[in-house]
């Protein structure tokens, strides 16, 4: 699939919706980042999606809020990016309504432009398939970090550009990375992906839920 420079912007109100549905139209579509370095854009190919005070999984659960957060508190569409495990950094959507602090965030993406510029920032030991499979390979890829926090996602350098959504029959989904700790929450099946399995950060469930087939 090639890149289009010139497709439409995803507007604050694709994201003024819930994280669940947010995350899902997000598959397929361009994340885009221009900076002095250059170009880098790809396709979202898989999302989770973190649902607010009531998930045990959200860094917002039961109504937290912090330095870190506070970013989830404010209008939806703009870009909540956190650092994890004193290492890495994630790239999120903040989404649903200001004062409610959900969040959508950025698993994997398909690389297409800027493919040396990601692989010169990765390592020359990596290969395209693991350029931008998982959330803090893809942001060392495309040079995301905090200083992005904050950013307008409909108006900024970080963008996410609009392109045909994927179906729900072309869809898979499973429990999310990473959150054992969120007790009944963590099995909620809130991970969504599209595409070449081979891209995806981790595999999904062997079956699929109403209008989405199965991981292959």
């Amino acid at each position: 699939m090639s890149f289009v420079p010139n497709a439409p912007v995803l507007p604050r109100s694709f994201y003024a919706r819930g994280a669940r549905q947010v995350a899902k139209d997000l598959l397929g579509q361009w994340l885009v980042l221009r900076n002095a370095d250059g170009i880098c854009a790809g396709r979202i190919v898989e999302t989770e999606a973190y649902c607010g005070v009531r998930d045990r999984a959200c860094h917002t659960f039961g109504g937290r809020r912090t330095p870190r957060t506070e970013t989830m508190w404010g209008p939806p569409g703009a870009a909540y990016v956190y650092f994890t495990y004193g290492m890495h950094w994630c790239l999120n959507a903040v989404c649903a309504a200001e004062g409610d602090p959900q969040a959508v965030l950025i698993r994997a993406v398909e690389p297409i432009e800027g493919v040396n510029l990601m692989r010169a920032r990765r390592g020359p030991r990596c290969t395209e398939r693991d350029l931008c499979r998982g959330p803090a390979r893809l942001c060392q890829a495309f040079g995301i970090d905090g200083n992005l926090n904050g950013f307008d996602l409909a108006r900024s350098a970080l963008r996410i550009l609009k392109a045909p959504q994927v179906p729900p029959r072309d869809r898979v989904r499973g429990p999310r990375i990473g959150v054992g700790y969120a007790g009944s929450d963590a099995g909620r099946l809130w991970r969504y992906g599209a595409g070449e399995a081979r891209l995806f950060s981790a595999q999904f469930l062997k079956t699929g839920g109403a209008g989405e087939r199965p991981s292959r």
